[in-house]
């Protein structure tokens, strides 16, 4: 899926805060939270369902309003994603997908229901596809070594790695792209709108836990998501509380992986 342009139909350029405010406007407003867990790796949220971000590994510890979150408003909550305090803003994308990727909802929207899927990587799954191509990875996920033998891979990275470029060539690197993956954080981060008016010649894919899971992302250039849904609220809950890492998608979490023909 291309785009040639970042304008609507009305042929003005979206605010920045749009795509935000209509994620946040997916939440029911009798929804509330149920309580709250900010771990060493990931920050849940439980509402209707458990919702997941990564917690983010630099910037201020404050959150505003800790300890009298349980039984707000879970919207109100979610508006935190507009926060430029990171652990703020992590909390609102986990309140997000507290309702947006819980099985009930997911349930509603999506033809393609979580457990009939392999609980693996998006990366291995479109391994074919990838072959022989240009491909761009926003964020040094795990199981990228083996691919990049197979096409010819970009890595930004924050924080990056040997072979990693860091994050400011994107500018330099993603028009010129044939598939285009970006972290789930980069939406925490606010840096996912420029992301996607750079990226938009490439095929354009969403990953990670962080990742809302509705199909408002295809009318922004998205062609797929591969996002994460929670299917065991207690054991997730106890394995995060207790400092879990990537082991979650062994405790309760599951990968999935979305396109607009399993829309309802």
């Amino acid at each position: 899926m291309k785009n040639s342009d970042s304008r609507d139909s009305s042929g003005t350029t979206p605010s920045k805060w749009e795509l935000y405010d209509q994620l946040i406007s997916l939440i029911p407003d009798d929804l509330v939270v149920d309580d709250v867990l900010v771990g060493i790796h990931w920050t849940l949220v439980r509402s209707v369902g458990v919702g997941v971000a990564m917690t983010p590994p630099h910037g201020s510890h404050s959150i505003s309003g800790a300890g009298a979150f349980k039984g707000r408003r879970l919207r109100e909550l979610a508006a935190f994603v507009k926060s430029w305090q990171p652990y703020e803003a992590a909390l609102g994308v986990a309140a997000i997908n507290a309702y947006v990727n819980a099985p009930s909802t997911m349930a509603n929207v999506w033809k393609t229901q979580p457990e009939s899927q392999v609980n693996e990587s998006v990366f291995i799954v479109m391994k074919p596809e990838l072959t022989g191509k240009k491909v761009t990875v926003v964020g040094h996920f795990p199981d990228l070594a083996e691919l990049s033998t197979m096409c010819r891979l970009s890595i930004l990275e924050r924080n990056p790695l040997e072979g990693d470029f860091p994050d400011p060539a994107c500018e330099y690197i993603l028009e010129d792209q044939d598939f285009l993956f970006m972290t789930g954080v980069t939406f925490t981060n606010k840096t996912l709108p420029r992301l996607m008016e750079l990226g938009r010649n490439a095929c354009m894919v969403m990953v990670g836990p962080s990742v809302p899971l509705t199909p408002l992302w295809f009318s922004k250039g998205i062609a797929s998501l591969a996002g994460t849904t929670v299917i065991d609220a207690d054991r997730i809950w106890q394995h995060v509380a207790q400092g879990g890492d990537r082991s979650i998608f062994k405790q309760g979490a599951h990968m999935v992986k979305l396109y607009p023909a399993d829309v309802r």
